[in-house]
């Protein structure tokens, strides 16, 4: 085991046994028993990932604007929509909604969408740094739906409907929680969710879990988004241990293109390993834009 490969932690060992043996249609209520009881949840880091938090900050080049130009805030224009998929207790609603998007957070959790919405009815200046007090074009929608990721009824409940599809969706512990057979599923429909100008926003982790051990969270190398994007829905290839394989496959008319790639500079403890950091960024747009 190399220096940057930190051995199983008890939490994942739980995490791992708690789904071990069930079928992926149960997986849903398996989820679901956790927030019920709501004692043992170690993906909850009680804020935002400060990579985002950065990233919002920091790259106004990628993110964009949340109103037309020259709309003030005071106004009704439509803003833009921001998803995030397994939102948990929704830190990063709060904070997508803070940079003036309307944010919807999707649970597929009855327990943890309850949590969400508790937490945003309130969620003050931010558990961290005060990340939500941003300003500038005003606060957007806190808003948490339930449902099926890969189903459309959650729709019903965000405004607009699918609409044109959401202008940022943001991936963090979403991707990487579920079983890898779901992933070209996850990719075809994150494409089909996206807006035609919109972007798609990966936090990727865990980079440096071995593909071997299992999951969730299951690993997640760089190159798994990779050979995902390049035909959303196709199945991707893995070697004898799990670890996904570069190809030299042909881009299909849907796939997403990486327009921005970076190691962090601050994420939360469980990406950095021997003091380095792991996590990384990635910034996806349709092919066509």
């Amino acid at each position: 085991m190399s220096s940057t490969t930190p051995a199983p932690s008890q939490n994942q060992d739980r995490l791992r046994a708690h789904f071990a043996g069930h079928a992926i249609p149960t997986h849903s209520a398996r989820w679901d028993t956790l927030w019920a009881t709501a004692d043992f949840l170690p993906w909850d880091r009680g804020h935002a990932n400060p990579a985002l938090i950065d990233a919002l900050r920091q790259r106004s080049d990628l993110f964009p604007p949340t109103l037309p130009p020259n709309t003030s805030s005071q106004t009704h224009t439509k803003r833009k929509r921001a998803l995030v998929p397994g939102c948990g207790k929704g830190y990063d609603v709060a904070l997508f909604a803070a940079h003036g998007y309307d944010a919807y957070g999707l649970e597929v959790s009855e327990h943890a969408a309850r949590a969400a919405r508790e937490y945003l009815k309130e969620p003050g200046p931010g558990p961290l740094e005060g990340e939500y007090e941003v300003g500038g074009v005003g606060e957007g929608k806190r808003e948490v739906v339930e449902g099926d990721y890969f189903e459309d009824s959650w729709l019903s409940d965000v405004e607009g409907g699918k609409g044109e599809g959401f202008d940022i969706i943001y991936d963090n512990t979403f991707l990487c929680a579920l079983e890898p057979s779901l992933r070209p599923r996850w990719a075809a429909r994150t494409a089909q969710l996206l807006a035609p100008d919109g972007i798609l926003v990966c936090l990727e982790f865990p980079t440096h879990k071995p593909s071997s051990s299992g999951g969730p969270p299951y690993s997640i190398p760089p190159l798994v988004h990779e050979e995902l994007f390049k035909r959303p829905g196709d199945e991707i290839t893995y070697d004898e241990v799990g670890k996904v394989v570069k190809t030299e496959r042909e881009q299909s008319a849907d796939a997403l293109v990486k327009v921005a790639h970076w190691t962090p500079e601050r994420t939360v403890k469980v990406g950095i390993v021997n003091g380095v950091i792991m996590d990384r960024v990635s910034v996806w747009r349709h092919q066509s834009k």
